[in-house]
């Protein structure tokens, strides 16, 4: 019988390559199998930002993923990545399978993982997220002694995301993209917005940093974190 092959979740970073971990780095120089989502057919951030190391030779598996609000189409995205990884892990051809940021934090290799991890070996490599990054970018702290951090998704209510803010003392909200809007209003209505601080593309070579005041666009890219801070020791 063949031996399995080995899965691997790899968090490649934010953005610099010079931000994967040696493991990372390792593992995608020396892979025959690259796996990896695109967004509707578009380029995949994730390629990009390992591509540097990625051999010549190495097979790529490409996760053609809609980017649609029902879960459905995404499901079925998932579960076609999975099947096709898995006729490679059957044949003894260990998978490396690149995640921006984290594997484990918002990551979309968690999703692959429910689907293989009882059936194969897997192995997750963690990744600096960008969260962290963008505290980095600014030079501020995201938090000291015994402050707690919020994290929190921009596709939340507005009721929810309105009460999260309101008891936080340090926040980092995610996935900001076309929610800008109504994190501006929110944060405006909470007096909060002479605290908050846009990262755009954390790490990238055309990383912007603002204060929120003074963003006029409506929409950001959907690599965007807003760093908020209420008020303790840290900022």
């Amino acid at each position: 019988m063949v031996k399995s092959g080995i899965l691997y979740g790899v968090g490649v970073g934010p953005g610099d390559p010079e931000l994967m971990t040696v493991k990372a780095w390792r593992l995608v120089s020396t892979a025959r199998v690259i796996a990896y989502l695109v967004a509707n057919g578009k380029d995949s951030t994730a390629r990009d930002i390992a591509g540097p190391f990625i051999p010549d030779d190495a097979v790529h598996l490409v996760i053609d993923m809609p980017m649609r609000t029902e879960r459905e189409p995404g499901e079925r995205a998932y579960d076609q990545g999975a099947a096709a990884i898995a006729v490679h892990l059957r044949e003894g051809r260990d998978v490396v399978m690149l995640c921006e940021g984290d594997p484990f934090f918002y990551g979309s290799f968690m999703y692959v993982f429910a689907r293989l991890a009882r059936d194969f070996t897997t192995v997750v490599v963690p990744g600096v997220t960008s969260i962290t990054a963008s505290a980095a970018a600014i030079g501020r702290p995201l938090s000291a002694r015994n402050e707690v951090v919020k994290v929190l998704p921009a596709t939340l209510p507005e009721d929810r995301l309105r009460e999260e803010l309101a008891t936080a003392e340090s926040v980092a909200i995610i996935k900001v993209g076309r929610h800008l809007p109504k994190l501006r209003n929110i944060l405006g209505s909470l007096d909060l917005a002479t605290r908050a601080h846009v990262i755009v593309k954390a790490t990238h070579g055309d990383q912007r940093t603002a204060p929120l005041l003074e963003v006029t666009e409506e929409t950001l890219p959907y690599f965007s974190t807003i760093l908020v801070y209420t008020g303790g020791e840290s900022w």
